[in-house]
């Protein structure tokens, strides 16, 4: 069987793992880490890539690395990578709640990190344009606007403007930087006359044709493109390290989407992602097969934490703490985070505050994703339609709703230190919980070790593998809940549960406003029937019975009612009570703390 040998490439360090036959199978042989050494003074991607690979091939007793090429014969390399920053990109559109949105949303997609996006209706003047254009130093430009057939005027506008700004590209300085022209065709001729002389220009199709569809695939592959052959090319040490490579290097967001796209095919279900580090939180979604990204920059748990408390405020963080805690000592908390922002939490109230920030952090970003990942709404046609003005238009095409429908979505991955780190399993299963409004069943996993861009990067060439390596050594199962809606008393019955857990029969009536937990290993199998009562919604509409069928996993079955009282506010000692109950902190732990303050 052939082995694969994988890096990522982080900002910060470089992950390397190798998949290979194990008691017949592929499975992951072993993994290391070193840190990146693509900026000063090393300014060589390569040299942190090889220490990865050789502590690696010392963990396993066998030379990874060859003589005059990277790896030995009969191991493919595969490489991803997000570091100097990621593929940074600079995205201008017409109106910013339509066609800079698609823009932006095909960047994302692409794996790229928005720098600016520039619009007619955003509140700055010309001359702030222009200076944001001159200080951004991106990797390229994605200039869009104007439907098909429309006016052109926009388009001419802003190629004045970047004209104007004169933008450098990040890497250096006596090449032209890329523009991607994906607007109104019609002006696709007179762009290329403006911008083709100092600028590397490529124009792809209009990828807002129309107010009411999308075509973002041309856009995407041309920035993909455009990160490989000049992005990559410029970078320190990338060079020898995309003639290493078996296949194309690809840009770690897009690598997740990948392998999260050929899971959600696979399994026919839609899936959310949650990746928190320590200056933003990425949130992937999978809807209808399609893949979606946001990036909440300046929103994660050390670099930029301050900018958490500052958005969602101390109240929100202190409502998931099973003790008292002023304000003061809380805000001395985040501040000391802020200064040593590679520290580690060294007591039990520091990891549970470092929990509670990091609920409102994904809870942010689950909500910027939803506000973002929206449908296009249905264009009036006629003589009705004709007689609007453009901006009557526009104003309507901003009134479009959300696409991700948490009744909708079978499974939620949590990725990021604060998650996969978590000293119990039962801790992620909560923090994903308790940052989500879900509705109806939803399952609940976490990417163990950061293996998802490794397997992405594999699953282009060999999917089955990556899908099969992914499931086995990557996941890790927390279990199931199922979650209700409504506006019910506290204590009124919400629910009737009746059916097999394991080898458990249950017939149970759980109470508006409770959180409750029930064992099933990972293993076990469950069947049961739940009926709502009055206009309980548990995902197929008020009063609707559901049956489920489900495995278990580390924090087995949990039923969520906390949604069906008219104010779902509870006290410390309901929320002690719910973190002992599963498993997530023991009685012992508890007092502790209390104790301590």
């Amino acid at each position: 069987m052939q082995s694969y040998l994988i890096t990522d490439v982080g900002s910060t360090t470089t992950k390397a793992i190798l998949i290979g036959e194990k008691n017949g199978e592929y499975r992951l042989i072993d993994r290391a880490e070193s840190p990146t050494t693509v900026e000063e003074p090393f300014e060589d991607v390569n040299i942190g890539v090889k220490h990865a690979i050789e502590k690696l091939g010392r963990i396993i007793d066998k030379n990874l690395l060859g003589e005059d090429q990277l790896t030995i014969d009969g191991i493919d390399y595969f490489t991803s990578s997000s570091a100097g920053g990621g593929l940074q990109v600079l995205v201008i559109g017409l109106y910013s709640k339509v066609t800079a949105a698609s823009a932006s949303r095909a960047a994302l997609g692409a794996g790229a990190i928005l720098l600016d996006t520039i619009s007619t209706d955003d509140v700055r003047p010309i001359y702030e344009k222009i200076d944001a254009l001159r200080k951004a130093r991106p990797d390229m430009v994605l200039l869009t606007g104007g439907i098909d057939g429309g006016s052109v005027d926009f388009a001419l506008e802003f190629a004045d403007i970047i004209n104007s700004a004169n933008p450098k590209p990040r890497f250096g300085d006596d090449i032209k930087l890329p523009v991607i022209y994906a607007g109104n065709k019609d002006a696709a001729e007179l762009v290329e006359d403006t911008l083709s002389d100092n600028y590397e220009l490529h124009v792809v199709p209009n990828l807002r044709p129309t107010m009411n569809s999308e075509n973002l695939a041309p856009a995407r592959d041309q920035i993909h493109e455009l990160f490989l052959s000049h992005v990559m090319q410029q970078a320190p040490g990338y060079k020898q390290l995309s003639q290493a490579a078996v296949a194309d290097i690809v840009p770690t967001p897009k690598a997740v989407g990948k392998i999260m796209t050929i899971l959600a095919q696979r399994e026919k279900m839609n899936i959310i992602g949650m990746d928190i580090g320590g200056a933003t939180t990425d949130v992937f979604s999978v809807i209808n097969e399609e893949f979606h990204r946001t990036v909440s920059a300046n929103m994660g748990m050390s670099y930029s934490i301050g900018n958490v408390i500052e958005q969602s405020g101390l109240e929100r963080v202190k409502r998931w703490l099973p003790f008292e805690i002023s304000d003061c000592e809380l805000s001395d908390m985040i501040a000391t985070k802020m200064l040593f922002p590679t520290t580690l939490p060294v007591s039990l109230k520091e990891l549970m505050v470092e929990q509670a920030v990091a609920r409102e952090a994904l809870r942010i970003s689950i909500q910027h994703h939803h506000d973002l990942i929206t449908s296009l709404p249905k264009e009036e046609s006629g003589l009705r339609a004709f007689m609007k003005s453009e901006e009557s238009r526009v104003k309507e095409f901003t009134k479009s709703e959300s696409m991700v429908d948490m009744k909708e979505i079978g499974l939620i991955i949590g990725s990021g230190g604060v998650l996969s780190h978590a000293p119990r399993r039962e801790q992620a299963a909560l923090m994903l919980i308790d940052s989500a409004e879900l509705l109806g069943m939803t399952s609940l996993a976490v990417d163990s070790i950061f293996m998802m861009p490794h397997l992405g990067v594999l699953s282009q060439h060999h999917p089955d593998t990556a899908l099969h390596v992914l499931l086995k050594d990557c996941f890790i199962p927390l279990g199931t809940v199922i979650s209700g809606a409504g506006e019910l008393k506290k204590g009124d019955k919400a629910i009737n549960v009746k059916g097999v857990l394991g080898r458990k029969e249950v017939d149970e009536n759980i109470p508006a406003g409770s959180l409750m937990f029930y064992d099933l290993a990972e293993n076990e199998e469950a069947s049961i029937t739940v009926t709502p009562v009055g206009k309980v919604d548990i995902g197929d509409g008020p009063g609707s019975t559901r049956k489920f069928e489900f495995t278990g996993g580390a924090s087995g079955l949990i039923i969520d009612m906390r949604h069906t009282v008219t104010k779902d506010v509870f006290d410390i000692n309901e929320l002690a009570e719910w973190l002992i109950e599963s498993r997530a902190f023991t009685q012992e732990e508890l007092d502790t703390v209390r104790r301590d303050i």
